[in-house]
């Protein structure tokens, strides 16, 4: 994202909306960060494997709305990079108009990934 014009502002506009939370959310542990860092990690080589494949992204089960979410690899490599130096992320636009045909979840990639990676152990 774009930095804050108004970080560090004391007449900052939006401090009249209220409700502000601190720029950064609480320090992550260890555990989150190095989840995070895997998460990185299988991210990149996900995208190596499927986007010249046709797949643009991955979707997402949202069980705060019930609706899937879809996220480019670019978005959600930014989306986990914020989540890991800020503590949290902060809203983005959704996908526009989204082919369900073109995203696959978490586990499709993995899935894809250990396949690849026996059938390559086994030749």
């Amino acid at each position: 994202m774009p930095p804050d014009p108004f970080a560090g502002d004391p007449d900052d506009p939006s401090m009249a909306l209220g409700d502000h939370d601190a720029e950064d959310g609480p320090p992550l542990g260890d555990e989150e960060r190095a989840e995070l860092l895997a998460d990185l990690t299988d991210l990149a080589v996900y995208q190596a494997l499927l986007e010249p494949r046709g797949v643009r992204g991955i979707v997402v089960d949202c069980a705060d709305c019930g609706e899937c979410h879809y996220h480019d690899w670019e978005l959600l490599r930014s989306s986990l990079s914020q989540l890991l130096h800020d503590g949290r992320m902060r809203p983005h636009e959704p996908a526009f108009d989204p082919d369900p045909g073109q995203y696959v979840t978490w586990e499709y990639c993995r899935g894809y990934a250990d396949g690849m990676t026996e059938s390559e152990t086994t030749l």
